[in-house]
């Protein structure tokens, strides 16, 4: 039996694969396009699902999307009839877009699948948004039953649901409707610091600890109503979502006393403060709704999915202060992850069949996109005339890289299958010495060309996790989406010069023995690695350990800041080769940059442009 879950033409567009209840292969349409957020209609993540599972389209019993587009159209009308005859600037570029794209989807879906050899001629299946992400969370849970929270911008009409899975079932229980959306409210806020919706909200968050929540009050008192169950009323006459091109509008503006920040200009101490108060609202209002799921279903674990769940922060705030004793979060939380989420429902829940009980989740570390070959990598470089190295075994590799990471180079590490959704987790990521002091600051300007506020996560030993960090010791995150402290033990320096320092002074304060991972509150985005999900990152990593007595690193995802993480060698080459970092490890082939002097770049960018995605 094999299921194809799609979702498309929102944003992050992907497709997994499952064969008999097994997730096969899963990916974004990101990764073959290279734009990010992709969304349109995955073909090439399509035609990927099936080579790697050697099917042709005719094979495929269920095509699965993971919501109901005439639902969807039908909340657009109706939000846009109330608002008339405001918004119909956006009304005019919505329609067309809906006609041409996504009204008439069995359509849509059929032309562009006439492109892969043979036919689909079976119906197509459609579920509700928030039923697809509650899929997603619950059925490859290692849990035999959970209470589920979902929670984003919009599907249909719902904004957040709260659900409950046992066995092979998902129960839909209560839901909040638009335009009442945590999503959206924190996507107007990133919109007004000057961040770009839909992909800047992790700077939002990134950028709290800099600021002071001085305008929770003003936010709570004005903006949103927040009942004792974590549903709330939002005062929409200060939001411009629904009728406008804009989240928020002049109103909105005036109350806070300051325009929306341009773009790349200047961050000052007040949208520090912005972001520091609408991250505390968030997570008020999270860990409220986890109390009602708790009190609803009266179950002690909990699954957690939809775009705000990627908000490990707040995550963090409800694994310690909640009251579920067990927390798991979907990987691929946002849009991408209702692909996968879809296609379980239907092989579980309408289908009837029956999940297995493993050790570990079903998620497979989330390793669930493209890999080369050594063959592959090495047959790569040699057209590139790239000077390298072999190594002779998996143990040689990492006792290798290790060094060169003790050394204090920067390492892009390019290895198995690709992970499925937004973190770098151990295949496609740039490592580094989490000890070091300069280490964020040389990532963040020579090799990631991004903000220089921006926290960098640490990888470490499953077993060795609570030694470094607040986590219990028998708890684990595997999927780098829970924050929590770093130990006392790990701190340095004087406490009050933190307290004291004022936005980005804080960055250069001396904090922390894992300096570079530390964020100016204490906090990290911990991912715990383990022999099972990642047996090759583990030894890495233990081979770190033994050389520096250290078992943290960092990871952060290999790419450049506006691009999609790399898929493909010549992708991981190129940023290697224009980027400040000092070692490539792919496959068992290890570049260091000293060594490359055999190519200009007008000749490598026409070796590359032979290795085009098409």
């Amino acid at each position: 039996m094999n299921i194809l879950g799609i979702s498309a033409f929102y944003h992050d567009s992907a497709v997994a694969l499952v064969v008999d209840g097994e997730v096969v292969v899963a990916t974004q349409e990101e990764r073959f396009t290279r734009k990010k957020h992709d969304a349109s209609f995955p073909i090439h993540s399509i035609k990927f699902c099936l080579d790697t599972a050697s099917l042709t389209l005719d094979r495929v019993d269920y095509i699965v999307f993971y919501e109901k587009p005439l639902l969807k159209f039908e909340r657009l009308l109706e939000t846009y009839v109330a608002f008339a005859p405001v918004g119909f600037s956006s009304f005019r570029r919505a329609i067309p877009a809906w006609v041409r794209e996504k009204l008439f989807l069995p359509n849509i879906m059929r032309k562009h699948l006439k492109s892969i050899p043979s036919n689909y001629n079976k119906p197509f299946v459609y579920l509700g948004h928030h039923e697809s992400h509650a899929a997603s969370a619950f059925f490859p849970s290692p849990f035999k039953k959970a209470a589920i929270l979902t929670i984003d911008g919009v599907g249909e009409w719902t904004t957040t649901s709260i659900a409950k899975g046992e066995n092979n079932k998902v129960e839909m229980l209560c839901e909040q409707k638009f335009p009442h959306s945590l999503g959206l409210l924190y996507s107007a806020f990133t919109y007004y610091t000057g961040f770009r919706v839909n992909s800047g909200e992790y700077k939002l968050m990134g950028l709290a600890p800099y600021g002071e929540a001085k305008y929770t009050h003003l936010i709570e008192d004005r903006l949103i109503h927040i009942r004792k169950d974590g549903s709330f009323w939002m005062n929409m006459k200060y939001f411009n979502y629904c009728q406008g091109l804009t989240m928020t509008n002049q109103r909105f503006h005036d109350l806070m006393g300051h325009p929306p920040r341009k773009m790349e200009s200047e961050i000052t101490p007040f949208y520090m403060d912005i972001a520091a108060s609408i991250q505390k609202v968030t997570e008020k209002i999270v860990l409220r709704m986890a109390l009602h799921a708790h009190e609803i279903t009266g179950l002690d674990s909990l699954c957690l999915a939809g775009g705000v769940a990627l908000n490990c922060v707040s995550n963090g705030k409800v694994l310690r202060k909640g009251p579920f004793k067990n927390i798991w979060i979907q990987p691929a939380a946002g849009d991408a992850g209702g692909a996968l989420g879809a296609a379980q429902f239907v092989w579980h829940q309408l289908l009837g069949n029956e999940r297995t009980s493993t050790k570990l989740d079903h998620q497979k570390g989330s390793y669930l996109g493209p890999k080369y070959s050594d063959d592959a990598i090495k047959a790569f470089l040699d057209s590139m005339g790239a000077t390298f190295t072999v190594a002779t075994d998996e143990t040689d590799l990492c006792k290798k890289v290790a060094q060169y990471m003790a050394d204090q180079k920067v390492v892009g590490w390019f290895q198995g299958r690709m992970e499925f959704g937004p973190r770098a987790l151990g295949a496609r990521s740039i490592l580094g010495d989490a000890r070091s002091l300069d280490m964020q600051k040389t990532m963040n300007l020579k090799i990631k060309f991004r903000e220089s506020f921006r926290p960098f996560a640490p990888s470490v030993l499953r077993e060795k996790a609570h030694e470094n960090f607040e986590i219990e010791s028998d708890q684990e995150s595997p999927y780098m989406l829970v924050v929590t402290d770093i130990k006392g033990t790990k701190k340095i320096g004087n406490n009050e010069a933190l307290k004291n320092a004022s936005g980005m002074d804080k960055l250069h304060i001396k904090r922390s023995k894992l300096q570079a991972i530390t964020h100016v509150d204490y906090s990290a985005r911990v991912q715990t690695v383990d022999p099972d999900r990642n047996p090759l990152y583990y030894k890495l990593i233990s081979e770190f350990e033994h050389l520096t007595a250290c078992p943290v690193i960092i990871n952060t995802s290999f790419n450049v800041r506006g691009e999609p993480i790399v898929c493909t060698p010549e992708e991981a080459y190129r940023v290697f080769i224009n980027t400040d970092m000092d070692v490539l490890a792919m496959g068992n082939c290890i570049l260091r940059k000293e060594a490359q002097s055999n190519l200009d770049n007008t000749d490598r960018e026409a070796h590359l442009a032979q290795f085009s995605l098409d």
